[in-house]
């Protein structure tokens, strides 16, 4: 009997596509993937801010792998490092320590000391949703066992059991229950769609932190205990700016007004920055804009710009010292390994080399700008934000209000066709879709993007746009 490992022929690249989806469809979960489009789209390579089909088409990525690939597909630098890993050390078991790990864990470490002005700890894992369950045990462990948690309505944490229940959305939890305690889900400062007619973004934060601070007004409200002054939840896990929420940005004042609420009644204030970190907001961590001293970092995507999955927390040396924290705590076999610390370190490395606070804030600034052109032009463009190259563009209705989920649909299945036409060349358009209605376009551009390459996003916007309202 033939070994049915050796029985699959290759599948030629050019014309092979129809055998590839066949294949799919018959050996693939669906489980483990979005199949927004039908056919799915097959790629064959990437290079900087472009994607590329088998018929060589480039589409421009104006979301870059959910804001993992923030230095651009291909990084010689960031490959070579890897490479350079692989003929060396590519393989040992975490109770081993190797050089890259302890070098990108200081690196960390130090910067949020500077920031934040606590000496903490780095302490690695595999994917986001893990490094989120291990701030989980960490905030547990602190706290004396407590195992109810704050979140955000329209936050998003991850899809394992235990990041799931402090995610907002039912239908992540929907078919699995419940592992543990679901979060209270508290408002976010969502401005466009929240705040009452007339009320300013600040002023709208405000109320939003006002609301929160009901709940510690009477025991009976359900989360504290004025004769023991104690709180019944041992943490908030927030995200400064929502991500599969829709990129939506506070006022400032929002987490100075939350973190002295949160030191009054002691609760943990744990970040997740796994889609906002690495620069992608124009600081290395996006609370850095708001002026709050955080506990727990959670953060992962970019830091290997996704050649690795690789992610981590920091948290404060009161939470996670060795005698708190003892070895073998959380455990991955694969955490820490030694491509994703060498593609991390020197991710960190090109950050320290230039003034991408600068840069990115600038080209932030000019695709800012350029999509309020286009709000100008487009009534459906019902709302625009942005924050270093963090943007949103709410797609409404004809009345610039009213949700349609339709539309942006429809201009994503435009973007993806690839036969948008500038100077001659065909191109396509890769974009995210997020938001509490899901009709936002979620705008997460390479940081190196260049400034002709936000001109032709913006040209390209504009057909879509054109071509899904005519």
């Amino acid at each position: 009997m033939p070994n049915a490992l050796a029985t699959l022929h290759p599948v030629d690249a050019q014309d092979g596509t129809a055998e590839l989806l066949a294949l799919e469809r018959e050996y693939c979960s669906f489980g483990d993937t979005v199949h927004y489009l039908e056919p799915p789209k097959i790629f064959e390579r990437c290079e900087g801010s472009y994607l590329y089909d088998n018929a060589g088409t480039p589409f421009l990525d104006l979301q870059m792998w959910y804001s993992a690939v923030n230095l651009g597909y291909g990084h010689k630098r960031i490959n070579d490092a890897v490479k350079r890993q692989m003929d060396t050390l590519p393989q040992v078991a975490s109770q081993y320590l190797h050089r890259e790990k302890i070098e990108l864990a200081a690196r960390l470490a130090r910067h949020a000391e500077q920031q934040f002005g606590k000496k903490g700890r780095i302490h690695f894992n595999v994917g986001g949703s893990q490094a989120v369950e291990d701030s989980l045990k960490l905030v547990r462990n602190f706290t004396g066992g407590k195992s109810l948690m704050f979140a955000f309505e329209g936050g998003y944490h991850g899809r394992t059991l235990g990041a799931s229940a402090i995610t907002s959305s039912y239908r992540y939890r929907r078919r699995y229950g419940h592992f543990g305690d679901r979060a209270q889900f508290i408002g976010f400062p969502y401005h466009f769609r929240g705040a009452p007619k007339g009320m300013s973004k600040e002023e709208y934060g405000h109320h939003c932190v006002q609301n929160f601070a009901r709940l510690f007004e009477t025991e009976y409200y359900g989360v504290w205990d004025a004769k023991a002054g104690k709180c019944e939840y041992a943490a908030f896990y927030v995200e400064p700016i929502q991500g599969t929420g829709g990129y939506v940005i506070p006022p400032k004042n929002f987490f100075i007004e939350l973190k002295k609420m949160l030191d009054q009644y002691g609760i943990l204030l744990v970040v997740d920055e796994i889609q906002m970190g690495f620069y992608r907001t124009g600081k290395l961590f996006s609370i850095e804009h708001f002026g709050v001293t955080p506990d727990v970092v959670v953060f992962g995507k970019a830091l290997t710009n996704g050649l690795n999955p690789l992610s981590g927390i920091w948290a404060r040396e009161e939470m996670i010292n060795p005698t708190l924290f003892p070895p073998g705590s959380t455990h991955s076999t694969f955490a820490s390994n030694p491509l994703g610390t060498a593609a991390g370190l020197e991710v960190m490395k090109v950050f320290a080399e230039q003034d991408f606070e600068s840069m990115v804030m600038e080209k932030g600034r000019y695709f800012l700008d350029g999509l309020k052109e286009l709000q100008k032009q487009h009534n459906i463009i019902g709302d625009v934000d942005g924050l270093g190259l963090a943007m949103r563009a709410e797609i409404c209705g004809e009345d610039g209000f009213t949700p349609d989920k339709a539309m942006v649909d429809r201009m994503c299945e435009e973007g993806m066709k690839g036969d948008l036409i500038v100077g001659g060349k065909r191109y396509g358009l890769v974009l995210d879709i997020g938001g509490y209605h899901k009709n936002v376009i979620t705008l997460a551009p390479a940081l190196t993007i260049a400034y002709e390459e936000i001109d032709l996003a913006l040209h390209l916007l504009g057909q879509l746009l054109h071509r899904c309202t005519r």
